[in-house]
């Protein structure tokens, strides 16, 4: 059986760009692989009732102090996006598109858009900014662009965001081993240790 995760993530959701810098490493090292599952994290929160627990304000204040304490201590980068929160729509969609064009389109664009939310301080959700952005990291940024325009892209990204729904996710990252659901930054030894046990 292919040892194998499912990582359901938006750029938006600053715990995902905490679990991106570090679960790709974890996994490969383990012989396993990730399948990206790109959703909409607001669509998510609609349909479950859920929303952002930086809404609660000594609970976001605590979760943002926290994140900063994990990211010095892994040795990565992380800042609050002053224009959160983003409307990541167009990334979430380039994510599928970069998809489509393969793992040295996609490994790249996920790092960039991670980094420009989490570590740079970048608004995706301007085009003028992705555009530039992509352009910059040597991104076929007009194919990406085009493509993410594209009815299919549309529609793969709404039946992530429902499959998501469907299996049980309620925030982001969410992570499935075959149906062993794990939610949240702070879950990835779980995650490693249902992934060997699936081996």
């Amino acid at each position: 059986m292919a040892k194998t995760v499912d990582f359901y993530y938006d750029f938006v959701s600053s715990a995902s760009y905490l679990a991106f810098k570090r679960l790709p490493a974890m996994v490969s090292a383990a012989g396993g692989e990730i399948r990206w599952k790109p959703m909409l994290l607001g669509g998510v929160f609609k349909a479950v009732g859920n929303s952002s627990p930086v809404l609660i304000a000594a609970k976001g204040k605590w979760m943002l102090d926290d994140m900063k304490r994990t990211s010095d201590k892994h040795g990565f980068a992380f800042s609050v996006n002053p224009s959160f929160p983003l409307n990541t729509i167009m990334v979430m969609r380039g994510a599928i598109a970069a998809e489509k064009l393969g793992p040295e389109v996609l490994d790249p664009y996920m790092a960039l858009m991670f980094d420009g939310a989490w570590a740079t301080g970048e608004d995706l959700s301007k085009p003028e900014v992705v555009m530039e952005l992509m352009e910059k990291a040597g991104l076929p940024a007009v194919e990406i662009a085009n493509l993410a325009q594209d009815q299919a892209i549309k529609d793969k990204l709404r039946a992530n965001t429902e499959e998501a729904v469907a299996r049980g996710t309620f925030g982001a990252p969410t992570f499935y081993v075959n149906d062993e659901m794990h939610w949240g930054q702070d879950r990835l030894d779980a995650v490693m240790e249902a992934l060997e046990k699936d081996a």
